[in-house]
């Protein structure tokens, strides 16, 4: 069984597990009618229209 010749610095351990909690860009998608981005199965921030109904009012 193969045994590390040196220890690992808590430094390098501890890099070594943080790059398991990257976390990634949140979906993007555009809006049918206004063409701005969003997240999907959201209001529109900009247009307030989700499922081709204005659901809020943005002035």
């Amino acid at each position: 069984m193969a045994v590390p010749k040196k220890k690992k610095s808590k430094m390098k351990s501890r890099s070594h597990r943080a790059a398991a909690w990257k976390l990634n860009a949140p979906a993007r998608s555009t809006c049918p009618r206004c063409g701005n981005a969003k997240t999907p199965h959201t209001v529109c921030p900009h247009c307030g229209t989700y499922k081709g109904r204005v659901v809020i009012d943005v002035g």
